[in-house]
């Protein structure tokens, strides 16, 4: 039977795809438990439907974000900072401050996308792909997040309900 995932099931498809399966798993597993429905025209016509919408809204943001992205590039940010010996700057920038100077400016910034860059050691627009799934998160980067929000991969990552 061929079935149209419209949930994601962990190491079997991603909500979207199309699969063929035996009868019984389809009927008694995958559609009783709300993960996939047969493959119907009606239903593909609904899936194509619904995936072209996904992607206008994913084109309608990027270029959003380009736009965004070209504008902060040419912005210059002023920070005044208490200087030592040298002009050696004491301490650094909190993302609290940037966040501040951005709304100050009209830009309304996620002051936790900022922080967890900065934890990650990574930069910002990366973070956004990964929160996109346009990017892998590769494992090193599940481990500072785990760290981070103080809970065990696996549950970061939805295998278990046990924060440890």
């Amino acid at each position: 039977m061929k079935v149209i995932f419209i949930k994601d099931l962990k190491k079997q498809a991603k909500k979207g795809d199309i699969k063929e399966v035996k009868d019984g798993y389809a009927e008694n597993y995958l559609i009783k438990n709300g993960y996939a429905i047969q493959v119907t025209e009606k239903n593909m016509v609904q899936v194509k439907k619904e995936n072209d919408m996904k992607k206008q809204e994913e084109q309608e943001k990027t270029v959003e974000a380009k736009k965004l992205k070209e504008e902060l590039e040419k912005l210059t940010l002023v920070f005044k900072v208490k200087t030592g010996d040298h002009d050696k700057v004491f301490g650094s920038i909190s993302a609290k401050q940037i966040k501040e100077e951005l709304l100050k400016k009209g830009y309304k910034t996620d002051k936790k996308q900022i922080e967890l860059a900065e934890y990650l050691n990574i930069k910002q627009t990366t973070y956004s792909k990964y929160e996109l799934g346009k990017i892998n998160i590769p494992i090193e980067v599940f481990i500072k997040l785990a760290d981070y929000y103080d809970v065990s991969i696996d549950y970061l990552v939805g295998r278990s309900t046990k924060k440890k």
